[in-house]
């Protein structure tokens, strides 16, 4: 049995998801049981199966430099912060509130 990777993409352009997992001798017994398992719903307009053992698994220690770039993720409250104490001083400073 090999193991197959679900990708579903609704409509547009929306991404593909991941939608689960499934176990298959041949990828025709894989199409028909994501279809069964994965669209019954009309979860989405496009699939994708990936047999599990052509995923690339990338190593860690490659990826790690980047995981220390806290400034790549700034969601906008440092800087919001930094203003209100900003003004707060400067009005203080100037006497007006």
């Amino acid at each position: 049995m090999r193991v197959y990777e679900v990708f579903l993409k609704k409509t547009g352009k929306e991404e593909f998801r991941h939608a689960g997992s499934l176990e298959a001798p041949d990828p025709e017994l894989a199409t028909l049981l994501a279809r069964e398992n994965y669209t019954r719903r009309a979860e989405g307009e496009e699939m994708w199966l990936v047999d599990r053992t052509a995923i690339v698994e990338v190593d860690p220690d490659l990826i790690a430099p980047n995981a220390d770039k806290p400034h790549r993720h700034n969601d906008g409250e440092t800087v919001a912060a930094w203003r209100r104490a900003h003004r707060s001083e400067t009005a203080s400073r100037t006497g007006s509130a």
